[in-house]
């Protein structure tokens, strides 16, 4: 039976069969652990069955593209490879990917990358959570996954409601009412946690200086910075990075 080592994410050693049968009670969620080369080695059995397989050895040792063709096999698997290379996670991001063959639903994805006790990559850790609330695949412009995956690579200050109300081809009320149903936020309170997480990340994982972080995550300076995240996580920045070291 295939164990998961120790690594910073999970303490102690985890059996995959049984992570999988854990996942296997939760069918609104596709669960994965994926090898250093992007292939299962543990999946849910909900993930099978979107893919309209009925047994989880048709999907072990294969990545997403081999076993979904077209875009949604491509993406994640060009996701896995940037996870990959860079260590850098992918968290609650809004895309669409099948609920059963030809029947799409909108889902927030989350992957994780797993490292050894030297720090490198060796494989990834996730699922993709079908959103909690009904909604049909049309309800959600195809502009407005863009504009978050957008915003999220970027973290640039000119990303504002106000530009995500455009980018997304929506009014500023229709994105508020969108933002609420989907994530439970405003699109401020959407866009800052983005931020937020994004530069949590940041204090644990380099030694860039707290104002380059502010800066990387979209923060104009330093003090706006140390209040948002001060705010949010109830310690400042360097408070925060003292603790996660």
């Amino acid at each position: 039976m295939t164990n998961l080592k120790s690594t910073p994410m999970c303490p102690t050693s985890i059996d995959l069969e049984l992570l999988s049968k854990l996942f296997d009670l939760s069918p609104d969620v596709a669960f994965f652990i994926k090898d250093a080369a992007g292939k299962y080695i543990a999946v849910n059995q909900s993930l099978v069955e979107r893919h309209g397989l009925k047994s989880k050895i048709q999907v072990l040792g294969r990545c997403p593209r081999e076993i979904c063709h077209g875009e949604f096999g491509q993406i994640p698997t060009e996701q896995d490879r940037k996870v990959l290379q860079t260590g850098k996670p992918l968290i609650e991001h809004l895309e669409m990917q099948w609920l059963t063959p030809d029947n799409p639903v909108w889902c927030l994805t989350t992957k994780l990358p797993i490292r050894d006790s030297g720090g490198n990559v060796t494989g990834i850790i996730g699922f993709s959570r079908d959103l909690r609330v009904a909604v049909n695949p049309k309800e959600i412009p195809e502009d407005f996954a863009t504009a978050l995956q957008d915003f999220e690579q970027s973290l640039a200050p000119e990303y504002t409601p106000a530009w995500l109300a455009e980018r997304s081809s929506l009014s500023p009320q229709r994105l508020a009412r969108l933002t609420k149903r989907l994530f439970g936020l405003t699109p401020s309170h959407l866009l800052t946690k983005s931020r937020i997480a994004a530069a949590a990340r940041m204090l644990r994982e380099n030694k860039l200086s707290i104002s380059e972080i502010a800066l990387a995550c979209g923060f104009y300076d330093h003090s706006a910075f140390t209040r948002s995240f001060r705010s949010a996580i109830g310690v400042t920045p360097t408070e925060f990075r003292n603790q996660s070291q």
